[in-house]
């Protein structure tokens, strides 16, 4: 397979910058703008059958000059960088055949520069649509990221390669503890960390690091920004500013890992501007080991030690070891006291089957039956039953009764059991009758389904995220049916926060153009079956949602 050579040569600059109006300066010498600059460009594997290379993007820029010092690549993708040899293996990712101009600067003394540019036509054929996707929340989304700091290894160092010792696929000489670094000014800014991925309708991803502030150095970097500490730190640095994220295939050979349980996507990203996952170790691609919709595992090189390879671990639940509410003054309760039908001062009901299963295919119909829906005990029951000839259960919501803006609910429960169940504690703007789903925005606190009953969801229907592909989270309850436990939403102007027994599990960041800033009210339910509920088990008789009380703080 041969490779394309593309010359062009630049005997007449195309731009000359002259710093001084000096002939001659006594620190730099004389200052001569680069001449006859000449840049060529081989394009990887490229024969009669692939005139435009084979696929990978790859392709070496190389660049000469009289008198030059320095060459600045603009690859014409985004990307930039800067090689005193005059050689740049740049990796095309766009997918498809496009055209790049790529302008190079040749710079010599006292930063005189000339400028040619070359263009060529790039085959690339690697993608990962799905990881950009997971990564983003999907085409016109965005999705933060924090470290995983509950997560033991959520930091952590082992060898990059076998020939230097074993287990160079995980972190085998150091691995962080859960909230390690917490509690100290030296390293708690990591903590803070937000990652934000995007991804745009033609399908660029793109990245922002929000360090609010400070960046964790590891203490062999502390130079890059005049740090003095030895040892890693927290230094100032801004991080301000969005990057395009290219995904190559990773150059790894995984298959001589002797861990059959191991395995890496292949896939690995590489930030524009130099740009980075939170921890400083000068390195600005990260092989992806492991990502779904809530958990992503990446490695990276150290980029001054070759040997060294790092490891994090990031997620879509906020940090924390408690959970601290700005909302504590009591607006609205039921504490389901008096035994009986659920107060009507309170509550009202939705009744029957809706439209298409009240727009899920669901199976049940709502009634306002006892048998459905009481107070006993202290506690309100929502039971779903199978009659036989179909399924009946309760939905009940303080629709025109209580609907409000900000705050934080808190409901106590137990949910209920079996295939097909599906309850539901969730909130729906108030303005739907004029403002048709999703554009009046869904937040469902609780949602669990019997089909996976260790799951808990909590989620956000809006325009660019809804139906199967809302804004989710998850978390794990294994005793959700069997004891009480208290199921949370803090909403505010610029969060949304989803909590469990005071654990935040997932987080959106509110903006003054969602839907989530204007009146919702309270809503819930038990459904059966359904897009989300699934299959009911045939031997499915009855089960309850027990609801010891609703708050809501303002």
């Amino acid at each position: 397979m041969k490779n394309l050579k593309i010359n062009l040569l630049f005997i007449l600059a195309l731009s000359l910058f002259t710093f001084s109006c000096q002939e001659d300066d006594a620190e730099f010498g004389e200052i001569i703008a680069p001449t006859n600059l000449q840049i060529s460009a081989e394009i990887i594997g490229v024969d009669a059958n692939n005139p435009n290379g084979d696929g990978s993007g790859m392709v070496i820029l190389t660049a000469t000059a009289d008198n030059a010092i320095t060459y600045n690549f603009e690859f014409g993708d985004g990307q930039n960088g800067v090689f005193p040899s005059g050689v740049a293996n740049h990796r095309f990712s766009l997918v498809g055949l496009n055209s790049y101009n790529v302008v190079v600067s040749a710079i010599g003394r006292g930063g005189n520069a000339t400028t040619g540019t070359i263009t060529i036509d790039v085959f690339s054929s690697f993608d990962d649509l799905e990881a950009k996707q997971l990564l983003s929340g999907g085409p016109g989304s965005s999705k933060i990221w924090y470290w995983a700091a509950a997560e033991t290894a959520h930091l952590g160092v082992g060898p990059a390669n076998g020939s230097i010792g074993e287990g160079y696929w995980y972190p085998q000489w150091y691995a962080a503890q859960p909230f390690e670094k917490a509690g100290s000014d030296e390293s708690s800014c990591i903590y803070e960390d937000q990652l934000v991925f995007s991804l745009d309708t033609n399908e660029q991803l793109t990245y922002q690091l929000n360090n609010n502030g400070q960046t964790y150095f590891n203490g062999a970097y502390e130079s890059v920004v005049g740090g003095s500490a030895g040892y890693d730190f927290c230094y100032d640095f801004d991080t301000s500013g969005t990057s395009i994220v290219s995904l190559a295939p990773t150059s790894v050979d995984w298959s001589t890992v002797p861990d059959p349980d191991f395995t890496s996507r292949g896939t690995v990203m590489n930030f524009s501007n130099d740009n980075f996952m939170g921890y400083y170790v000068g390195a600005s691609s990260y092989e992806i080991i492991e990502l779904t919709s809530s958990l992503l595992k990446v490695r990276c090189i150290d980029s001054q030690n070759p040997d060294l390879a790092w490891y994090h671990t990031f997620t879509t639940q906020e940090p924390t070891q408690g959970f601290t509410s700005d909302y504590n003054t009591l607006a609205w309760q039921d504490e389901f006291d008096v035994d009986g039908a659920p107060d009507p001062t309170k509550w009202t009901y939705d009744l029957g089957t809706g439209v298409d299963g009240w727009g899920n295919q669901e199976a049940q119909s709502y009634t306002s039956n006892t048998e459905n829906v009481e107070v006993s005990n202290g506690n309100l029951i929502i039971t779903a039953i199978n009659t036989g000839s179909g399924y009946t259960s309760a939905r009940i919501k303080s629709e025109n009764l209580y609907e409000f803006t900000y705050g934080r609910v808190e409901v106590r429960a137990k949910l209920p059991t079996g295939g097909g169940t599906w309850p539901a504690i969730w909130m729906l703007g108030a303005n739907y009758d004029t403002n048709a789903w999703p554009a009046c925005g869904e937040i469902d606190i609780m949602e669990h389904v019997g089909n996976d009953q260790n799951t808990i969801h909590g989620s956000l229907h809006y325009p660019e995220a809804f139906a199967g592909n809302a804004d989710t989270g998850s978390t794990t309850v294994d005793t959700a049916s069997t004891e009480f436990h208290n199921y949370t939403v803090e909403w505010s102007p610029t969060a949304i926060k989803f909590v469990v027994d005071d654990v935040v599990y997932h987080t959106y960041a509110n903006t003054g153009s969602s839907p989530f800033n204007s009146d919702f009210f309270l809503i819930l339910n038990v459904a059966m079956g359904g897009t989300f509920g699934g299959d009911i088990d045939p031997a499915f008789t009855q089960s309850s949602m027990e609801i010891d009380y609703v708050r809501v703080y303002e």
